[in-house]
């Protein structure tokens, strides 16, 4: 593993509980069991467990390193504040949306990067357990008072028509710009 590969895989851990964190932060006043919230903090950990587990197997210590406690208190402080402001705006699944494409961005980076095909398989499936997700908070966040498809982000003016999916950024078609190399 490499020094940039070790980096890429630290940015995806970072992003991964960070959305972990927002996801808890905005499930917390949920009545529902098995909210998209719930679901999305559980794929956020493994994706961070993932890419833990990589970072331990090197043989040099200092990429050995964890996230330190000082982030983690961090990343749930800013967590709260953002779900607190996103509760107040009724636009909890919208906010939550724009958060889980970063880590699906993330996510599809360090898979196209990879050069190991077990890291490249696991991120594979965290991708499709994303989709889902994704395809889940389209259709609930458009139910959301106040909230629509105007709110979510998109990729092309012209591809809301096409495919009615609000988060169309996360198809593999516009994230593997690598390939046309």
């Amino acid at each position: 593993m490499i020094d940039a590969e070790v980096l890429r895989l630290r940015d995806l851990r970072n992003m991964a509980l960070r959305a972990r964190a927002l996801a808890n932060s905005l499930d917390s006043g949920s009545l529902a069991d098995d909210s998209v919230l719930a679901r999305s903090a559980v794929t956020c950990w493994t994706i961070a467990r993932i890419a833990t587990g990589r970072l331990r197997a090197h043989p040099y210590l200092s990429y050995q390193k964890e996230p330190g406690q000082l982030r983690g208190l961090a990343d749930r402080l800013i967590a709260s504040i953002v779900a607190l402001s996103a509760r107040r705006r009724n636009r909890r699944l919208s906010v939550y949306a724009v958060q889980l494409q970063a880590v699906a961005r993330e996510v599809n980076d360090v898979r196209a990067l990879t050069w190991s095909p077990d890291l490249s398989d696991a991120l594979g499936r965290m991708q499709t357990q994303i989709r889902r997700l994704a395809q889940e908070l389209d259709l609930n966040g458009t139910v959301e008072v106040g909230t629509g498809a105007a709110f979510l982000p998109r990729v092309k003016a012209g591809a809301c028509a096409e495919a009615d999916d609000s988060l169309d950024d996360i198809n593999v078609e516009s994230n593997w710009p690598y390939l046309a190399i």
